[in-house]
């Protein structure tokens, strides 16, 4: 989770942002101000990940807040003043979102919030340290869904979204198939196709370009260019390795 904070003089782009926020499953909003001077001891007292930053604002700019930051907070601006990009991107901003701003553009951009946070690397280790599952947002507000590892049986994407299936429910959650995949662990969960990833564990049969499961009637296609991986990984699997 990347704890956020959002700094705006304007109670009603606050609002915007807390909503967006809410639907973003590993963005943590852990408080808003309209003053920047109190939003500075926000920041101090506690460690905050990404600032959400309004550049016009009284007593203390978006641009000088920024020069005060400690080197690993990180800031996406927020403001409606298109002047000020070059100067944000030199303070090294991650992103600049002009408004009124689009839920489609600030996925975006929480996305390259997300990819600069936490390599793939440290993705793998974030995995590992939830132990064998992890949680999820679900459509409900507020509400977290723990995912057992071992339950998986094909996860879908869904443009922004992806279905997690298991035998017994369909888990829908706001997140990107490559960043599920970068948490599942390798050794049990391999991507059959540019929309599904499929447990290797789960796996009944291949009929054809069809994979077919266990206990289940639902199939999954295998891609053409996930083919050669595929048959590689059963063969590793059956094999002990050897060819």
């Amino acid at each position: 989770m990347i704890s956020c904070l959002i700094i705006d003089d304007e109670q009603s782009a606050i609002d915007i942002l807390q909503t967006f926020i809410s639907k973003i499953p590993f963005l943590n909003l852990v408080g808003s101000s309209t003053n920047p001077i109190e939003a500075m001891g926000i920041v101090q007292s506690q460690p905050i990940d990404l600032i959400f930053l309004d550049i016009h604002m009284p007593q203390l700019s978006g641009l000088s807040f920024m020069r005060l930051l400690p080197g690993k907070t990180k800031v996406i601006i927020t403001t409606a003043y298109s002047e000020f990009a070059v100067e944000g991107f030199e303070l090294e901003a991650i992103d600049y979102l002009l408004k009124p701003i689009a839920f489609e553009r600030f996925l975006k951009a929480a996305q390259k919030a997300f990819n600069v946070s936490l390599e793939p690397s440290a993705r793998w280790q974030t995995a590992e340290k939830t132990g064998d599952y992890i949680f999820v947002k679900t459509e409900s507000k507020g509400k977290m869904t723990k995912v057992n590892f071992d339950e998986i049986v094909f996860v879908e994407g869904m443009k922004n979204y992806v279905s997690i299936n298991t035998h017994d429910d369909r888990i829908v959650t706001l997140l990107n198939i490559k960043d599920l995949e970068e948490r599942l662990p390798a050794k049990s969960f391999m991507r059959v196709h540019k929309s599904y990833l499929v447990s290797l564990d789960k796996i009944r049969a291949l009929d054809g370009n069809q994979i077919l499961f266990k206990n289940m009637k639902a199939y999954v296609p295998l891609g053409e260019t996930y083919r050669n991986a595929f048959f590689d990984a059963l063969q590793e699997k059956v094999m002990g390795g050897k060819k």
